[in-house]
């Protein structure tokens, strides 16, 4: 299921760095948006402009805007998911499950074996 985009409106863009802050509609801290969370879009962000996007975290934990648009502004391309999602993203806990088990049995295994003294 995909999250609905959130709303906010730009508050500040840095546009030397290509970086600024939402404040987002639903209440909460300002949210940290990079130009690349944007795409190629016909122009550049703008203070005051109101922004679509979801919510994820960096490589660092901190909260950021990614898949965003800015409202009536067309991108020549969508833009490039993030990897860094929070939601459904990193290495899983399905896959550490499945990891820990396969080292339960190999560990179960070679203990039979060297309990029959197939193993020296």
């Amino acid at each position: 299921m995909t999250k609905p985009l959130l709303k906010g409106v730009l508050k500040t863009w840095k546009e030397d760095r290509g970086f600024g802050f939402i404040t987002p509609d639903h209440g909460g801290k300002d949210l940290f948006i990079h130009i690349s969370a944007l795409g190629q879009p016909e122009r550049r962000p703008t203070a005051g402009d109101v922004i679509h996007y979801h919510v994820a975290r960096d490589k660092h934990g901190k909260l950021r805007a990614v898949n965003a648009q800015i409202d009536g502004v067309k991108a020549q391309f969508q833009p490039k998911r993030d990897t860094s999602q929070v939601d459904n993203a990193g290495f899983g806990w399905g896959k550490v499950l499945l990891i820990s088990m396969a080292f339960m049995v190999l560990g179960v295994v070679l203990f039979y074996l060297k309990s029959k003294q197939v193993l020296q």
